[in-house]
């Protein structure tokens, strides 16, 4: 396996940063996978699972969305993006990328969070040929879990108009919640999450997308996941048409705890096994 860094052209020109984890020849199945990252999660926490995948035959990369990790600026004053752009101009570049200088036999995503949730918007879905996503949930304030409903509500509906207006941006790293976000991504993402049916209640987006959305999608929630919880998951992945649902205790893959993040943790390979399990049925090598 050899990991390389690179750049490439969002669908307007913006430079992404990116990371292929490439396997060798011998190990090569001809398959490639397109990490999508969760919100305000930088690309190198997916890592693990790309080098694992890599040493399986798989050819992965991963990037940062516009605003996040090496695709920041120097400052997010003043920056101009919405989270519509990270999935219409940078998640489709990513895959036309992959398709036009990896040449895939197959093309297949995995999708945390918002990486699974905004797929079915892509223009050029069609060269997907299955996703797994992991979490990828409604993320209207009351469906989520616990004291998840305060804390989502309080963030959605005053913290981040709050920090948009006096900032110019939601500093996200000083509570524990991932990296900044730039202002337009907060607040488009703001008012998804305080509408009852998420991204699909915004009309301005190119819902139809879903429904010619061909590939199979296998969705993972996870039991303890306060954020992804199994009724969130289920809001928002039913506007995939060819869908097969798993929902995981943490001690079924001999864990303690999984949550919103866990299952790309060195100790979650069990899990990466049996999504690939499920791969092989879709593309039975």
């Amino acid at each position: 396996m050899s990991v390389q860094d690179f750049t490439f052209a969002a669908r307007d020109g913006f430079e992404l940063h990116a990371t292929r984890f490439e396997s060798t020849s011998t190990t090569s199945n001809g398959r490639a996978v397109l990490v999508a990252s969760a919100t305000a999660v930088p690309r190198g926490f997916y890592r693990h699972l790309a080098a694992d995948l890599a040493a399986q035959g798989h050819d992965v990369v991963t990037f940062d969305y516009r605003g996040i990790g090496d695709s920041r600026p120097s400052s997010l004053r003043g920056f101009d993006a919405r989270m519509r752009d990270w999935a219409l101009l940078d998640m489709a570049a990513a895959v036309d990328w992959v398709q036009e200088q990896l040449q895939p036999r197959k093309l297949f995503v995995w999708g945390h969070s918002v990486g699974g949730q905004v797929a079915g918007l892509l223009d050029n879905a069609d060269a997907i040929d299955g996703m797994a996503t992991f979490s990828s949930q409604s993320g209207y304030w009351r469906l989520q879990g616990q004291e998840q409903v305060a804390m989502v509500g309080f963030h959605m509906h005053l913290t981040f108009p709050f920090f948009t207006s006096t900032l110019g941006y939601v500093p996200m790293s000083k509570f524990g919640g991932g990296e900044d976000l730039p202002k337009g991504v907060a607040r488009e993402w703001s008012r998804w999450c305080r509408h009852p049916n998420y991204l699909l209640g915004d009309t301005t987006l190119p819902l139809q997308r879903y429904q010619s959305f061909k590939a199979p999608v296998l969705a993972y929630s996870f039991d303890d996941d306060k954020w992804g919880t199994a009724r969130s998951v289920d809001a928002m992945m039913k506007a995939y048409p060819h869908l097969v649902r798993r929902h995981v205790l943490p001690r079924d893959i001999g864990l303690q705890q999984l949550g919103h993040f866990g299952a790309f943790r060195k100790d979650a390979s069990v899990l990466w096994r049996q999504t690939v399990e499920w791969i092989d049925t879709v593309d039975p090598l």
